[in-house]
């Protein structure tokens, strides 16, 4: 592995990064404090937004997935919305609508609440796919148009998702391209007993989001998200990513393999998991800590009955394909 190693840092290199350490460090201590006993997640999190990607977070009702997504807001010192999909929501519920105005015989646009910062579609799945497709634009471009004029996003620009399991009543399947606009999908899942005890006796999680401060601005933010660029990325190490992406695209197996768009945000997300957790480049072990997250909801076998709990398709992928 000693091609996968970068140089050594300048000194000025060296103060910036051990600020940023800082910065990360009391950024998931915040988020610690919240949601309790998910760091793995929350770590996770952060590196999807530091990719500058969309997160979606699909569990049963309850296991804290609004919370971790107004803690992320508040600890970034990102501005918020949030958005209640319903059935009966409209595309201009989320993005605006133009109103006459008689006074000066002309259209006004109204931003929908899509216009934040941080914006958590709640339950998204429980929209119509009419409604889920208003935030196609919006995730990919950074704006949205309405009666042929364009209207930019705030920068920077997130959309967390939430969604509940398909089985249960009222939701309606992602499709496709909307899910491929997540960078990461991720699962919460059961507290631990020693972690829901903590819940159980200790304080309301909405009192303690309250008193959250922010632990970086959103000008900081950006600037964690340039610094991610910079993390080294060996030829090695790419030739590894393209044998996963082309297994993919070759196995009998699968479906349909990744995309072009997909191997690239496989790597942002590889960059920024290694600059959460120190590492001056990125290896193979920070391409395979977020490859599930990354690739499951992307990818699926061309039977499902290869879909078993001990065949995840990520991991099946990541067996199959050795290190170089």
């Amino acid at each position: 592995m000693s091609n996968l190693v970068m140089q050594t840092a300048s000194p000025t290199t060296t103060i910036s990064a051990e600020k940023y350490r800082q910065q990360i460090d009391a950024i998931i201590a915040a988020l610690d404090s919240i949601v309790l006993g998910k760091e793995q997640q929350i770590r996770l999190a952060l590196a999807c937004l530091l990719a500058n990607g969309h997160l979606l977070i699909e569990d049963l009702p309850g296991m804290g997935k609004t919370t971790l997504a107004h803690a992320l807001a508040r600890v970034l010192g990102l501005d918020f919305h949030r958005i209640q999909f319903t059935s009966d929501m409209l595309p201009a519920d989320v993005i605006g609508v133009s109103v006459f105005r008689k006074e000066s015989a002309d259209f006004q646009f109204h931003a929908g609440p899509v216009f934040a910062q941080l914006v958590l579609a709640d339950e998204v799945n429980r929209a119509t796919p009419k409604t889920q497709s208003a935030l196609l634009e919006a995730m990919e471009e950074r704006q949205v148009s309405v009666d042929g004029e364009t209207h930019k996003l705030p920068t920077p620009f997130f959309v967390i998702a939430t969604q509940n399991p398909q089985e249960q009543v009222g939701t309606y399947a992602l499709p496709e391209s909307q899910l491929d606009r997540f960078l990461m999908r991720i699962f919460l899942g059961y507290p631990d007993r020693q972690h829901e005890r903590e819940l159980l006796t200790g304080a309301d999680r909405r009192q303690l989001l309250d008193a959250l401060m922010p632990k970086v601005s959103p000008a900081e933010l950006i600037a964690l998200q340039n610094a991610v660029q910079h993390v080294h990325v060996s030829d090695a190490l790419l030739d590894y990513q393209q044998n996963l992406v082309e297994f993919t695209r070759s196995d009998s197996r699968i479906a349909s393999g990744l995309s072009p768009r997909a191997s690239l945000v496989l790597l942002q997300a590889a960059k920024a998991w290694a600059f959460i957790h120190g590492h001056p480049g990125v290896t193979p072990a920070d391409l395979q800590a977020v490859f599930a997250e990354v690739v499951d909801h992307r990818l699926r076998f061309r039977n499902p009955a290869d879909n078993t709990d001990d065949e995840v398709l990520s991991s099946y992928i990541i067996r199959s394909v050795a290190i170089p």
